[in-house]
C-alpha cells in the first residue's frame, strides 16, 4: 500500500482529526451525563548518574535530570451492546534525556523520551512544539469501538492487550510489554488492532488479535502485522493457555499456565519462535507466596527467565550484538529489554501501613553476575493523591549487562549509575 499524500500533509491531517475527536468527546461529555469520565494528572522527576568510564559522559553531564507531565482524560460511552472509548493524553517533557537520545540515535539502549506513532497504522500523536531539550504533544492512546454480547466481544481501534503468565518477564506478551524494571506500569501503550473474545459455556475463553502496523518506509504492510489467537482453559483448579501467532516474519507457539503449589502459586510460559533462520525457545516460571512477617502483610515473587534470543556467551560487544539480529530487532521494537540468557528476579511487596507499600526488587543476570537493585515505595497521601518513588542502582563489572557493556571505544562503557525516580499523581 502506497502513500497518497506526503508526510507533512498527513501530519496536518492527523492533527485535524485528533483535534476534532477531542472536541467531539468533550462536547459529548458535557451534553451526555451517561458518559464515563475520569483520568489522572502526573508529574515525574528522574535523575540519573553515570560512572567515569561511561560513554554517555561524552555527550551529557552527570547527573541528568528530566521532568515530565502527563494528563490523561478518559472518555467512555456505552449503550446496550455498543461501547466507544477514548483516552486523550497531553504530555509535556523537558530535560537531558532529549539531548542523549538525539546524540545517540542508533543506540538501542536509549529510548525516545516521548511516545511516537511512527510505525502504528494511525498517527494519533501530534507534536505541538519541540526543541532540543523539551516537547509538548497530545495524542490518543485509546480509541476504539466495541460490541459486547453475552459471550462475545469485538473491539476495533487503538487498545491494549496483555497475555502470558510472567509477572516480571513476559515472553508471551509481545504487544508493547513493560520494561521489567519500569516503576509506573499503570498503562500500556495502545496499538491499532482488531480484538475479539469468545466465552464458552465451561468458562474457557478464546481471544484473538490482528495488530496493524507500518514498516520502516511508513507503508502499511502485512509483513509487520501480528495475528494471534490464545485459548485460556481450566482443568480443575488449574489454568492453562495455548497460543499461536504470526508476529512480523515469525511464527510463534506458546503454552503456559498456573497452579497452586504447596501454598504458593506457580505460573509460567514456554514460547517457541520460528524466525525463519532458527527455532528459538524461551521460558519464564515463577512462584508467589504471601505471609505475615513482623506484623505486616508481605507478598513475595521469585521468577526465572530464559531468554532464547540473548547472548549465550555473555559477549555484549558491538560486533557480537550485531551478529545477533533477532535480538537487536526485538530490543528496537521494545519487545525485549534483556541481552543475556539467564535471569532471576526477586521482589517483595511489604505493607508497611494500609497507605504505604514498600517493594524491594532485584533483577539478576545470572550469566554474568551483574544485577539491578531497586527499592520502590508508594504512599497514598489522601484520597485520589499518590506518591510513587524508586531508587535504582546497577551493580556489575565492566563488560557486564548492568555494569556497562562495551561501547566499541577503548575505555568507554555504555554504563549508568544510581538513579532516582519520583512521581506525584492525582486521579479524578
Amino acid at each position: 500500500m502506497h502513500h497518497i499524500v506526503d508526510s507533512y500533509s498527513m501530519q496536518k491531517l492527523n492533527t485535524v482529526i485528533l483535534t476534532c475527536i477531542v472536541l467531539a468527546l468533550t462536547t459529548t461529555a458535557i451534553a451526555d451525563t451517561d458518559i464515563f469520565k475520569g483520568g489522572h494528572a502526573k508529574y515525574f522527576f528522574l535523575l540519573n548518574t553515570f560512572p567515569d568510564d561511561s560513554l554517555f559522559l561524552d555527550y551529557i553531564d552527570s547527573p541528568t535530570v528530566d521532568h515530565k507531565g502527563d494528563l490523561r482524560l478518559k472518555f467512555g460511552w456505552q449503550k446496550d451492546k455498543l461501547e466507544i472509548a477514548a483516552d486523550y493524553q497531553l504530555i509535556a517533557a523537558h530535560g537531558d534525556g532529549f539531548e542523549l537520545a538525539n546524540s545517540l540515535p542508533g543506540n538501542v539502549l536509549v529510548t525516545d523520551p516521548v511516545p511516537t506513532d511512527k510505525y502504528r497504522l494511525f498517527d494519533l500523536t501530534s507534536v505541538i512544539t519541540e526543541n532540543s531539550d523539551s516537547a509538548l504533544l497530545h495524542r490518543l492512546d485509546r480509541l476504539f469501538v466495541g460490541v459486547t454480547g453475552k459471550r462475545a466481544v469485538l473491539r476495533i481501534g487503538r487498545q491494549a492487550v496483555s497475555w502470558g503468565n510472567g509477572l516480571i518477564y513476559t515472553p508471551m506478551d509481545f504487544f508493547n510489554p513493560f520494561d521489567p524494571s519500569a516503576v509506573d506500569k499503570e498503562y500500556k501503550t495502545g496499538d491499532d488492532m482488531i480484538y475479539g473474545q469468545y466465552l464458552t459455556q465451561s468458562g474457557d475463553d478464546m481471544q484473538a488479535v490482528w495488530v496493524f502496523r507500518r514498516d520502516l518506509h511508513g507503508d502499511v504492510s502485512s509483513d509487520v502485522d501480528s495475528i494471534a489467537a490464545k485459548y485460556h482453559g481450566f482443568v480443575g483448579d488449574k489454568e492453562y493457555d495455548l497460543l499461536i501467532a504470526q508476529h512480523f516474519d515469525d511464527n510463534v507457539l506458546a503454552i503456559g499456565g498456573l497452579s497452586d503449589l504447596g501454598g504458593a502459586l506457580w505460573r509460567g510460559d514456554i514460547t517457541l519462535t520460528d524466525t525463519q533462520a532458527d527455532n528459538v525457545f524461551s521460558l519464564v516460571t515463577s512462584l508467589t507466596y504471601s505471609w505475615v512477617g513482623w506484623d505486616r502483610n508481605i507478598s513475595g515473587v521469585a521468577e526465572y527467565f530464559y531468554n532464547g534470543f540473548g547472548q549465550a556467551d555473555e559477549n555484549y560487544s558491538p560486533a557480537a550484538l550485531a551478529a545477533n539480529p533477532d535480538l537487536l530487532e526485538r530490543l528496537i521494537r521494545g519487545e525485549l529489554f534483556t541481552i543475556g540468557r539467564h535471569y532471576i528476579a526477586l521482589s517483595a511487596m511489604i505493607e508497611m501501613t494500609p497507605l504505604w507499600l514498600l517493594t524491594p526488587n532485584v533483577f539478576i543476570n545470572a550469566g554474568d553476575g551483574s544485577f539491578l537493585a531497586q527499592l520502590v515505595t508508594s504512599y497514598d497521601l489522601k484520597q485520589n493523591w499518590q506518591v510513587l518513588a524508586a531508587l535504582s542502582a546497577p551493580v556489575g563489572a565492566s563488560g557486564t549487562e548492568y555494569g556497562g557493556i562495551d561501547s566499541g571505544i577503548a575505555g568507554k562503557q555504555l554504563s549508568t549509575g544510581p538513579g532516582i525516580f519520583a512521581q506525584l499523581a492525582w486521579y479524578f
